[in-house]
């Protein structure tokens, strides 16, 4: 079967001169294509634009972990405050007296046995928010909590040098009952 070309060329429908032209075009073209290599400028932009989604690939998965990472470690150390407050929290059943403070903008009130009340406002207890509860835990532990997360504790008072030293000049004297202040 004859080419295309030949069949028009038969037909009348195109020229001699026409087709050795088309043929020469073709033949430099061809030639051109062999001189340059296939498609180098588009391979090195393919390879480009792969090796930049494959960074930003890379990238997106670095920050992915490192959020996974961050998750990881805050529920790491709000099962250690967990752990703190429920192996050292003091026990309030028997609790009569309310102490009130400061959460946030609001004020909670939680009952504490009477001599309870002394020591949180002296700064020997402190009061934990853990999930929605409040519990009293000492300070000590309290200020390990601290360390881990700062807005756990809600109430932890400084504690004052008259407090710490536990020899009152005065602690022989008694306060007369009819002593108004």
């Amino acid at each position: 079967m004859p080419s295309l070309q030949d069949q028009l060329l038969k037909a009348g429908l195109a020229d001699e001169n026409k087709a050795k032209q088309v043929r020469k075009a073709k033949r430099d073209q061809q030639k051109q294509l062999k001189q340059k290599p296939k498609g180098s400028r588009q391979v090195n932009e393919s390879r480009d634009q792969a090796r930049q989604a494959q960074q930003e690939s890379a990238e997106r998965d670095r920050k992915l972990n490192q959020e996974r990472e961050a998750a990881a470690q805050r529920k790491a150390v709000a099962a250690q405050i967990r752990q703190l407050v429920q192996s050292n929290k003091i026990d309030l059943k028997r609790g009569d007296t309310a102490y009130q403070f400061v959460h946030g903008s609001k004020i909670k009130k939680i009952h504490v046995p009477d001599e309870l009340v002394d020591q949180l406002s002296r700064g020997r207890l402190a009061v934990v928010c853990l999930g929605e509860a409040y519990e009293v835990v000492p300070e000590v532990v309290a200020r390990k909590i601290q360390q881990r997360d700062p807005d756990a504790i809600v109430v932890l008072h400084d504690r004052h040098k008259d407090d710490l030293e536990e020899d009152d000049p005065y602690a022989g004297y008694e306060i007369p009952d009819d002593l108004m202040w």
